[in-house]
């Protein structure tokens, strides 16, 4: 289940199956990710914020240069550049991760048991490309992680209501899960699709318990007045974060 704290009186999104992980989702109140001139103070305000909650240096407080890619790296203490990255893993203590979202769906994978975690960035080609699959996959073979000791938050996207895409789309995200029941419609001659499920089918099918996937009920359309919609804003700069730290 998802709630809302605050940090600073600003609203932060966390889920309660990561209650032992340092994570939340920042909203448009809390976001630090934007090119547009005029949040400028308010991003810098609230990285400072985030970084005194956190307890690190802002130098510590990372992410990556995303670009639709499935490619996965490790952060590593001392490295603040990941190009051409769209899932970090987290091992260390003394860094934040933090990946950016405007539509796209974002997957925080934690191993509770060795005590790492990762964020993903999985939109529609990350999605097809099955990096949420991938990130278990690296940590399996980096970490000997276990799928069924995972807990996983899959957080606020465009959801099914609003996800509409063409038949290109369409093909490459039904063939990136093995079973894609239920996981798209045809409304009105449209194709409407369900990435955040489509995430959740993948992590199952890699052996992640489905009671160990909570996934987020807001729509970044929908929801706007929370969260950032690129579809809805016009290509706006803007993000929402997904944020752990160990």
């Amino acid at each position: 289940m998802f709630y809302f704290e605050q940090i600073n009186g600003k609203r932060v999104l966390k889920s309660s199956l990561l209650q032992s992980l340092n994570h939340f989702f920042t909203t448009r109140e809390s976001v630090i990710k934007s090119k547009e001139s005029q949040w400028q103070k308010i991003v810098e305000q609230n990285k400072l914020d985030i970084c005194d909650f956190l307890g690190i240096d802002e130098c510590n407080l990372i992410y990556p240069s995303q670009t639709h890619t499935s490619n996965i790296e490790i952060a590593k203490v001392g490295v603040d550049s990941y190009p051409d990255t769209d899932g970090l893993i987290l091992t260390n203590k003394e860094q934040a991760v933090f990946l950016n979202f405007a539509d796209c769906t974002p997957v925080i994978i934690y191993d509770s048991k060795n005590h790492i975690a990762a964020v993903s960035h999985a939109g529609w080609r990350g999605t097809a490309g099955n990096i949420a699959t991938k990130t278990v996959e690296k940590m399996v073979c980096e970490f000997d992680s276990k799928p069924e000791n995972l807990l996983c938050a899959i957080g606020p996207a465009i959801s099914y209501c609003c996800y509409n895409v063409g038949e290109d789309v369409y093909r490459k995200l039904m063939n990136s899960v093995r079973n894609s029941d239920g996981l798209s419609e045809i409304r009105e001659g449209n194709i409407f699709v369900d990435l955040k499920n489509i995430n959740k089918r993948q992590l199952i099918e890699i052996g992640v318990n489905p009671y160990n996937i909570d996934i987020c009920p807001y729509c970044t359309v929908c929801d706007n007045n929370l969260f950032f919609s690129y579809r809805k804003e016009n290509g706006t700069t803007n993000r929402h974060s997904a944020v752990i730290k160990l």
